[in-house]
């Protein structure tokens, strides 16, 4: 059984993927801080945060190179609307 992976191919999906992990790893990075005592929780939230701004900038550049196309993709948003 292979993966397929051409659901991937529409960059509104790309980008709806990347900001679910971004929601998932903000969120972690909230949880940890708030409920892991002492110095492990902090680093634990330094983590989460690093990796959520490391998330957010590959977004931004993703979504900067696809301007250039001829997609039309309107934002995260429009794209939530359209798919429900």
């Amino acid at each position: 059984m292979a993966l397929s992976f051409s659901a991937l191919e529409d960059f509104g999906t790309r980008s709806f993927v990347t900001h679910a992990m971004m929601v998932v790893t903000g969120s972690a990075g909230v949880l940890s801080a708030l409920f892991i005592p002492g110095t492990v929780g902090d680093i634990s939230f330094v983590a989460f945060l690093n990796f959520t701004a490391g998330l957010w900038v590959s977004q931004s550049v993703h979504s900067l190179g696809n301007s250039y196309t001829d997609d039309d993709y309107k934002g995260i948003l429009k794209h939530l609307l359209e798919k429900i």
